[in-house]
């Protein structure tokens, strides 16, 4: 891979690491990109360059064309791997690297485009003759096109969004009641993550399974898929556990599959790895849902299993050089990935920023840990939730559950709230473990069947987050700026390193009866229902945000909803947003919002 000397990763976390090390390995050198909070996070050490975004929010950083740019002509990158989320299917992004003349580790930027319109997509499955439920030829104009639909085929329906993925801009609606809400949500959540709140509709399965194919392509002709995953352990849609290669299929719908992955793909002259996701129903119907043009997070189980490192392929390819895997790709035993987030399953999944204060991992036989973080990291709430991802091995799904029922028991991390108690208990369920075959997960089995109750996480103060400061100084006769952490300029200032810090002036009132409290440190994105209007018990009033999440928030009592906070204010955890007032009473006092601030979450 003589071409490519220098890459540098426009991501963080463990798929920053997971590439550093690749290029390590590869012999090329790797420039890190960060925000202010990921200034000591692992990826910035593992790199042997690092640049600074100059900023906290996603917009502001990592979603920065130009930033990120600026930062590979600066260190003189010959290449850019954009890992997942983020800018990572935008093909704008693709074409200026490109653009840049640098080269893009990734689909070219035309299929890019084709494949993330779900519409155009949907229409390319159908044109290959791969398998499909009925749905809308492209985005619908309104909610009533919407009802219409539903009319004609029947609940329930998926609204999704047309440039969405991830699970982001999707809706689930099974009541004709649920239509406007669901599309109002998954319009507004396209619009927040990518700017665009087309939405297209279609039938949905019930108790669906989610299988997906890995796809390799490179510009020599050659289309590869290198086996399946099952993802089906989800929850909002956003995947917890997955596993390669997808058990308890038929020989034929593995094939069907196969087949319809590699169509699609070769349709396109598709280059780089991609994902081709299926949804496959209950009576075994089995229907296109979307590709992934970039490199998913599960990607490891297809490793462990194939003996295939995915993202050396990816740089082969981008080199112009051919795939390096072999015509029939082997099996090699089972492989069982866990998304260790920073979520509370005690308290239905909120996300959990924090500062990590033990973070030890397991070992042994067969144990993979991909991780972006160690002890003392502050996890902040601007980000994805994963933390860390566990992948074990075994010759055959049985000995894969027993040495990760072991590799979670020796998992243990402090500070945040994590994943891992729904994990120890899933590795345990029958539903999950399948005993006699009978495979009973499907994509909504956390929120509907899942019988498993948690104990909330004991709850930690909430860190400050470190907040960089620069200034300009002078070194040698010229004028550099430096950033250098607040706390420590504070310290310097006061003369006494390590002196105990004020709290705040924390309030520890008991907040009044029908006050309307935000359940994590969040965003508010909108309010459902308005000021002064009457809401019943447990009627959701407002959407908080964190973490890439959307969390309705609920009416405590029945009453008179007032608000106290504006959409797009910040707000604390459990800071009050707006109270219920019973008939008669007066609401009470307005304005405490749990030290919110105008702007984007942090």
């Amino acid at each position: 891979m003589s071409s490519i000397s220098k890459i540098l990763i426009a991501n963080r976390g463990e798929i920053a690491v997971r590439v550093i090390r690749a290029a390590s390995e590869a012999g090329i050198r790797s420039v890190a990109v960060y925000a202010d909070d990921d200034v000591d996070a692992l990826h910035v050490r593992f790199a042997d360059e690092a640049y600074a975004l100059r900023g906290r929010t996603p917009a502001e950083t990592y979603l920065d064309i130009p930033k990120i740019l600026d930062a590979a002509a600066r260190s003189h990158a010959d290449a850019v791997h954009p890992g997942y989320g983020f800018l990572s299917e935008r093909a704008d992004f693709a074409q200026a690297v490109i653009d840049a003349g640098l080269l893009w580790i990734g689909p070219d930027p035309s299929t890019i485009a084709l494949l993330g319109d779900k519409a155009r997509a949907r229409s390319l499955a159908a044109g290959v003759g791969a398998p499909l439920v009925p749905g809308t030829d492209g985005a619908v104009k309104d909610v009533e096109e919407v009802i219409s639909f539903a009319a004609e085929f029947g609940m329930p329906i998926a609204i999704k969004a047309v440039f969405g993925g991830g699970g982001r801009g999707m809706r689930i609606a099974r009541e004709r009641s649920e239509i406007r809400e669901a599309y109002d949500a998954a319009s507004r959540e396209a619009v927040a993550a990518f700017g665009r709140g087309d939405c297209l509709v279609e039938r949905f399965l019930e108790r669906p399974r989610h299988v997906e194919a890995q796809v390799l392509g490179d510009r020599h002709g050659r289309v590869v898929v290198v086996g399946t995953r099952d993802c089906s352990l989800q929850r909002r849609n956003q995947k917890l556990v997955e596993e390669a290669p997808a058990p308890f299929l038929s020989d034929e719908l593995r094939d069907r599959i196969h087949q319809s992955a590699a169509d699609i793909c070769a349709a396109v002259g598709y280059v780089g790895a991609g994902t081709v996701e299926f949804l496959v129903g209950e009576d075994g119907t089995l229907s296109f849902l979307e590709v992934n043009t970039r490199l998913q997070v599960e990607h490891p189980v297809t490793e462990q299993v194939s003996g295939i490192d995915l993202v050396q392929e990816q740089f082969r390819i981008a080199a112009g050089e051919p795939l390096s895997v072999p015509e029939t790709i082997p099996v090699f035993g089972h492989a069982i990935e866990f998304r260790i987030n920073a979520e509370d399953p005690g308290l239905g999944y909120l996300p959990s920023p924090g500062t990590i204060a033990r973070f030890d991992v397991p070992g042994g036989q067969g144990v993979r840990i991909d991780s972006g973080v160690d002890v003392g990291y502050a996890v902040p709430g601007s980000f994805d939730s994963l933390l860390a991802k566990l992948i074990v091995w075994g010759r055959d799904r049985g000995q894969a559950l027993a040495r990760a029922r072991r590799a979670l028991d020796e998992f243990r991390i402090e500070g945040v709230a994590t994943v891992l108690p729904f994990d120890r208990h899933v590795v345990t369920d029958p539903a999950f473990t399948a005993p006699c075959g009978d495979f009973a997960v499907h994509t909504r089995w956390i929120e509907e069947e899942c019988s498993a109750t948690f104990e909330p996480a004991v709850a930690v103060p909430a860190p400050d987050r470190p907040r960089m400061i620069r200034m300009p100084i002078e070194v040698d006769g010229r004028r550099v700026e430096v950033g250098l952490p607040e706390a420590f300029l504070s310290r310097l200032s006061a003369g006494a390193a390590g002196t105990p810090e004020d709290d705040g002036g924390a309030d520890d009132t008991a907040p009044e009866p029908g006050t309307v409290i935000a359940p994590f440190a969040g965003m508010l994105t909108a309010w459902r229902v308005a000021d002064g209007v009457a809401v019943a018990a447990g009627e959701t009033v407002a959407v908080l945000e964190a973490m890439k999440m959307e969390v309705p928030v609920h009416a405590p009592r029945s009453g008179t909803l007032h608000h106290s906070a504006a959409a797009g204010d910040t707000i604390a955890a459990n800071g009050a947003i707006g109270s219920v007032a019973e008939k008669g009473v007066p609401p009470p006092g307005r304005g405490r919002t749990g030290g919110r601030s105008r702007g984007s979450a942090s």
